[in-house]
């Protein structure tokens, strides 16, 4: 049974990928205006693939504060999806978007307490 669970969170772990935090953040809401972006103007050339690592990396990791003050800032603006765009894109160029770990470490999930599982 135990064996079953682990299985189930390290597959869930797998697909599941980062957390965006509240709706109301800058992360959050970036990258929800930018996966609309990419799917209202798919096969343009708006969508490069540097805007697509970018997407990936603001749902991967944590955005600095820098780029969080930024990106609210400009989301409370009314900035254009374009520009919003290419403001990501530059954040990331500069290393002022996200924090980044170098080498991911796989965190093995640990059983704290097996008491609540039942058959």
């Amino acid at each position: 049974m135990v064996k079953k669970g682990v299985e189930l969170i390290l597959s869930a772990e797998k697909t599941i990928g980062g957390q965006l935090g509240r709706p109301s953040g800058a992360r959050f809401r970036t990258y929800e205006w930018l996966k609309r972006f990419v799917d209202d103007n798919g096969g343009t050339l708006f969508v490069t693939q540097e805007l697509l690592r970018t997407i990936d990396d603001v749902y991967r990791y944590p955005l600095r504060e820098v780029a969080k003050d930024i990106l609210n800032r400009q989301l409370r603006s009314g900035i254009q999806d374009q520009q919003l765009a290419e403001l990501v894109v530059s954040l990331r160029a500069e290393d002022r978007l996200c924090i980044v770990e170098e080498e991911p470490e796989e965190q093995e999930p640990k059983i704290i307490c097996s008491l609540g599982l039942a058959e």
